[in-house]
């Protein structure tokens, strides 16, 4: 059964994937009646978010599998793959904007119609809304798949801006001007690219099990000191993947424990553990004599 973690995380990529649909939709008919390859531009990402939303959808179902013989620590690390292929998807929406953007700079063609600012002007609001709401989601649930889905509300937020404002320079100036929302739509594919880079750090550092939870390992330190009999914690190593955290944890036990006794009292540790932290999946509990 899928933990409160997971369904909300799944409920956020639906939701990503509903809104990306509509806005696509929306964006790719204002900006083909509304000449304006910026909104164009703009529905060519919004499209690509919805096939990015769906791989996430597919990757947060897969790395929520339960453990079995062949991945006994589960399936986790399938999120960071998965949002490997989104940025990637970003990146080609980006680089597919900008050699079309330096093609319309250099072809003659008319100036925007006024209308295609009342159609952006909501788009914006909303999809900044979208990237608030998804990316709560994303802190509560710590998917890395889903804050990559949230930042592709954002890079739609800030394009959608880019439009505006190059329509809006097309409109003012008036002729001469035809190519403003064009550099406006080149200069969002640049704002993407850079975006894929802050989604791909972080998911990277999963993949390598780079050192970044100092919070939780504090956490799990304060909890440990809670099981009677536990006398402290020294080493603590943490894995993340997917919605899950496994641990490595060194804990002192008074050394005239016997064998059996101190292995009770690790289950016991391990146990109170998962319990008072629910995002824990392996815990390891390596004990050591205290004097």
């Amino acid at each position: 059964m899928p933990t409160s973690h997971e369904k909300t995380a799944i409920k956020a990529t639906i939701f990503s994937i509903i809104g990306n649909t509509l806005l696509a939709l929306v964006k790719g008919l204002a900006g083909i009646f509304g000449n304006s390859y910026a909104l164009i531009a703009d529905a060519i990402e919004s499209t690509t978010d919805i096939f990015a939303s769906l791989l996430v959808l597919f990757g947060l179902k897969y790395a929520n599998k339960p453990a079995d013989k062949n991945h006994p620590y589960g399936h986790g690390r399938a999120e960071p793959l998965i949002t490997f292929l989104v940025v990637g998807f970003l990146i080609t929406s980006a680089v597919i904007i900008a050699y079309e953007s330096i093609t319309h700079i250099y072809t003659p063609h008319d100036l925007p119609k006024k209308w295609t600012l009342f159609v952006l002007l909501p788009l914006i609001v909303w999809k900044e809304i979208s990237f608030q709401l998804v990316m709560k989601k994303a802190k509560e649930t710590n998917s890395s798949a889903l804050k990559a889905d949230a930042w592709h509300h954002r890079s739609d937020a800030i394009t959608s801006v880019a439009a505006f404002i190059g329509i809006s320079v097309a409109l003012y100036f008036g002729k001469g001007y035809e190519t403003a929302d064009d550099w406006a739509a080149l200069g969002a594919s640049v704002f993407i690219l850079y975006n894929s880079y802050k989604i791909f750090r972080p998911a990277l550092g999963e993949i390598m099990d780079e050192h970044l939870n100092d919070d939780l390992i504090e956490d799990i330190r304060k909890v440990a000191l809670t099981v009677k009999g536990i006398e402290g914690t020294e080493k603590c190593f943490i894995r993340k993947a997917g919605l899950k955290f496994h641990v490595d944890l060194h804990a002192f036990v008074n050394s005239n424990l016997t064998v059996k006794e101190g292995h009770a009292l690790a289950h016991k540790l391990k146990d109170t553990l998962r319990y008072e932290i629910p995002q824990l999946g392996h815990v390891l509990i390596h004990i050591e004599p205290f004097n």
